[in-house]
């Protein structure tokens, strides 16, 4: 028979607090039959790729490439909730100069909330052209459009400011002949007419530096053609 010394260290080790070690150990193996049970799955979302450190006198000069289609895997529960948001895709820029430049992207680049992993990614590689970042004031060129009045003409089109400030790549910013405006309606328009538009450029990689409104005024004329 045990002794007094050893019945008190089995009354330690599996009486005390029976109650309380009964639940947690209940409580463990019910939560390891969940987790043993939930079955993995898998998800495919596409997500922005952000880029990093990129230095201020320098601009991306390509407009074909922003985002990675990412497989991930883990336990259906997590899947379920996962949003577009909770994963991302990072490029540091840091060491680039003008020219083209090769990117892998990879698991090292990917992040996802814990106990999900990436298990693909498309693309691998990518290749980004970089160009010294350029400024430049071009005219703005109203675009007027409408059906004029009987033997009415347009005369001369005003725009205030005349020219705005552009920004950009540099081989795209000295490409730009002029800015334009948003379509100006000048129909039924008979002597003088002022319009508040806005001006832009279509490449999508030039910016309009303080983009302000721009006030258009379209002044008509009869037409030298009318019938006497």
């Amino acid at each position: 028979m045990p002794n007094r010394g050893q019945r008190s260290f089995l009354y330690r080790v599996f009486l005390h607090n029976f109650w309380l070690k009964l639940v947690s150990v209940l409580f463990a193996i019910g939560l390891w039959m969940a987790v043993a049970r939930d079955p993995i799955a898998e998800v495919e979302m596409k997500v922005p790729i952000e880029f990093h450190n990129l230095a201020d006198n320098l601009e991306i000069d390509s407009a074909n490439f922003t985002e990675a289609q990412i497989r991930v895997r883990g336990p259906e529960r997590l899947i379920h909730r996962l949003q577009p948001s909770d994963v991302r895709a990072d490029i540091d820029l840091a060491s680039v100069n003008p020219g083209e430049r090769t990117f892998d992207l990879n698991g090292r680049h990917v992040h996802v909330p814990q106990d999900l992993e990436v298990v693909q990614i498309i693309p691998g590689q990518f290749r980004l052209s970089f160009d010294n970042r350029a400024m430049r004031v071009v005219e703005v060129r109203p675009r007027v459009t409408g059906n004029f009045a009987l033997d009415m003409e347009v005369k001369q089109v005003i725009a205030d400011p005349p020219t705005v400030t552009i920004t950009g790549p540099q081989r795209r910013v000295a490409a730009v002949e002029a800015a334009t405006t948003d379509p100006v309606d000048v129909s039924g328009a008979i002597s003088r007419a002022t319009f508040v538009t806005s001006a832009y450029v279509s490449d999508p990689l030039i910016q309009v530096v303080h983009p302000t409104s721009v006030h258009v005024t379209v002044i008509m004329e009869r037409s030298g053609n009318e019938k006497k």
